[in-house]
């Protein structure tokens, strides 16, 4: 998932347009703007913004400072973006209480145990921070040391606490970022873990692979272009030998695999 592109926007539209009593509002033709029931929940995908993608917010009183804001940049995996959403649909009516301590969903450790579960490893120490790498090498989980004020997450996404990336080099020159600040719910975090540290393949039309990451992935046809189900490309983190898909494949679709990871420096 971390090396095949952003994906469609109906993976997270159509289930926030589908979430019964949020409402949704359309500026400038392409920016969508969705709000929760209770007033809380503020999602916007301003197109032309800075970090473009999808930036989330809550706020305990609907018209005060968000408690706690996530963005994830336009260039992330949209399955990652969708596990965040969907995870904070279920549970916002009683505000995650399921997913709390005792709750039926309830989950223990962090997402970095997660992902330790997973055989991603720590990356070597960098000052300020803590990393795990994915087994390929091509995503990273980014835990920031050290105090840092509330607000300034809030101004500056790139300061926050937490941050997931993937691309050929996830640590210097990512191609993806999602941040979390200090206060977003484990839970929701854990989510996003869960799924961008599953090697099960995911649907992309080729085009759509970033050119970077071709030689990096395994590219096959899929095997009925006409069928809804396997009209896509399909990427998954698998130790395979790489190439490049045939210019003559049939369909515009075709399934991707990493390549295993080099070395780190």
């Amino acid at each position: 998932m971390a090396l095949a592109g952003s994906g469609s926007l109906r993976t997270v539209a159509t289930p926030l347009d589908d979430a019964a009593g949020w409402s949704k509002v359309i500026a400038f033709g392409t920016d969508a703007y969705y709000t929760s029931p209770c007033q809380r929940v503020r999602i916007a995908n301003p197109v032309e913004s800075h970090y473009g993608g999808w930036t989330i917010t809550f706020a305990e009183d609907a018209l005060g400072v968000p408690d706690w804001i996530t963005t994830f940049d336009r260039d992330t995996p949209a399955e990652v973006v969708n596990a965040f959403t969907t995870t904070l649909i279920d549970g916002l009516d009683d505000t995650f209480r399921d997913y709390l301590h005792g709750g039926s969903r309830f989950t223990p450790g962090s997402p970095a145990a997660l992902l330790t579960e997973r055989d991603w490893q720590p990356a070597p120490r960098r000052p300020g921070a803590h990393y795990q790498l994915s087994p390929d090498g091509h995503a990273a989980y980014r835990i920031r040391i050290g105090r840092l004020h509330e607000y300034d997450e809030l101004m500056d996404p790139a300061l926050s606490t937490w941050q997931l990336s993937g691309g050929p080099d996830p640590l210097a020159a990512p191609s993806w970022q999602a941040y979390f600040s200090t206060s977003t719910p484990r839970h929701l975090i854990a989510a996003c873990a869960a799924a961008v540290s599953d090697p099960a393949p995911v649907s992309r039309s080729t085009y759509s692979i970033p050119d970077l990451h071709l030689p990096l992935v395994t590219i096959h046809p899929s095997p009925d272009p006409q069928r809804p189900e396997t009209a896509a490309a399909l990427a998954r983190s698998a130790r395979v030998p790489a190439h490049r898909g045939a210019a003559s494949s049939p369909g515009p679709t075709q399934v991707a695999h990493t390549t295993a990871p080099r070395r780190q420096r």
